[in-house]
Parts: structure tokens; sequence; C-alpha cells
């Protein structure tokens, strides 16, 4: 346990129960870019005598088809507004539940050795940086976040119809960023916080605000797994242990 989950840890010995019971089990699907943060945030609620959670990490879009196609889950929290809304309109959520958590930055990740700065503006260099035959991983537009958060940018910054041909679409965002980590692909488009999970790539150029949609994170107990433990959970995401580990993984917070 890291110094500073450490001090968190002792803040949530404080808190006072939330009520549930220790016999529950909660599910919670997350957004992929979520992983790290989460796992540390569930040892602070188990180790405070809260029920077991159980998560699910992958892309938002495959999390909330898996719950409109029955999936078990008590919890879900999205990448974007959009699959968070498909739930929404399905009468799939505790519509009284749902709330922004967190939000996050958009970037272009390189290999730490032989970095090269990436221009996000006029006069881009993003394609030059690929060389004559390398591919952008990104997640996949069609379905996952931040591949979604990425064609904004692109297509924002009139790159799109040029930089289509060249993607390596993933499954979600943190098998874009393994193709940049492997050498599969010597660039790629992740969150900022992806970046600290990897200490062989760094930054080379981070999306402005006003080229993409606002990334926010929305959470919300699912009506079918709604239950006193599910609700509490939530409740914890957003008391300041839980925002303390989310600021250290590099999330916004309100």
């Amino acid at each position: 346990m890291s110094p500073m989950i450490f001090r968190v840890f002792l803040a949530c010995l404080l808190l006072l129960p939330f009520g549930a019971r220790a016999a529950d089990t909660i599910t919670v699907f997350a957004a992929a870019s979520l992983t790290n943060a989460m796992q540390d945030i569930a040892t602070l609620w188990m180790a405070g005598g809260h029920p077991k959670v159980v998560f699910s990490f992958e892309s938002s879009g495959t999390l909330a088809q898996q719950i409109e196609h029955g999936a078990p889950a008590n919890v879900f929290v999205s990448a974007d507004e959009k699959w968070m809304d498909e739930l929404a309109k399905r009468r799939m959520l505790v519509a009284a539940s749902r709330s922004d958590l967190v939000g996050n930055s958009l970037v272009v990740v390189e290999a730490k050795a032989g970095l090269k700065p990436v221009t996000l503006g006029p006069g881009s260099n993003l394609l030059a940086v690929l060389g004559p035959d390398g591919r952008l991983a990104v997640g996949d537009p069609a379905h996952v976040p931040a591949g979604i958060y990425a064609k904004q940018a692109l297509e924002k910054l009139g790159l799109w119809q040029a930089a289509a041909p060249r993607l390596a679409p993933a499954d979600s965002v943190r098998a874009a960023l393994r193709l940049v980590e492997v050498g599969e692909a010597p660039a790629g488009i992740v969150y900022g916080t992806d970046v600290k999970v990897t200490p062989k790539l760094a930054i080379a150029g981070t999306f402005p605000a006003g080229t993409h949609d606002p990334i926010r994170y929305p959470v919300a107990v699912i009506r079918a797994g709604n239950t006193a433990a599910a609700r509490a959970f939530v409740a914890f995401l957003h008391t300041q242990p839980a925002q303390d580990v989310f600021s250290h993984w590099g999330f916004t917070t309100p």
C-alpha cells in the first residue's frame, strides 16, 4: 500500500459505516481507464468493514451493452455521458443516484525514450511522428469513449480524413495504451491518467479542451441491482478519501 493510500486508509477508518451488511457483494462495471483508482478505492472501502466489491473493467460501450442484455451489475461508471444516457433512456438506472464523478484530459502518448513533442493545433505534426508506416493507437471510435473523443479532436483539427486510414483501433483505452507500450504503434491517443500506469511512456501533447466534448465520468446505480450497499458505495465515491485517490491518479475532481 503506497503512503498516499495509507493516509486515506486511516481517514477511511474514521468514517461511520454506511449501513450495508458485510454479506453483500457489490458488482461495479467501470470504464477501463478507472482501473487503478477504483481498485485503490475498493481497498479503502472494504478495509472499513464494508461489503466486498467485484469489478468488471472494459470500455464503457461494452459494459453498457452488457447491462442492457441483463448482465448483473449494481453500479455503472462510464467514461462519457453517451453510454449512461443510453441506459437512462431504457429506464435501467436509479435516476436519483446519477452524478458526475471525475474528469480527465485527452493526450498523445509516445515512448519516453525518443519522445517527439506533438503540436495539437494549426500545423499539427501528429501524423509526421508516426513515420511512413506507423499507426495511431486509439480506442475504437465506434464504441470506446476515448476513441470517440479522439475522433472529435482530430475532426476539429482537420486531421480526421488523413488519420482515419492509419488508426489502430483497440477494444479499450488501456488496450490502445498497451499497443504503444509494446511498440506496436509509435503513438496513441489516450487519457492523461493512463500515462501514470506505465513508466515507459510519456505525454507528447495534450489536446485543447475545446477540441472535444468535456470528459466526464458519470456514475449511477443500476435499477436491477439497486441495493443499500450499492447506494452506499456510490456515496463513498464522492467522499474526500475516495476523491483523494482519484486526484492521485490524475483525475480532475469537483
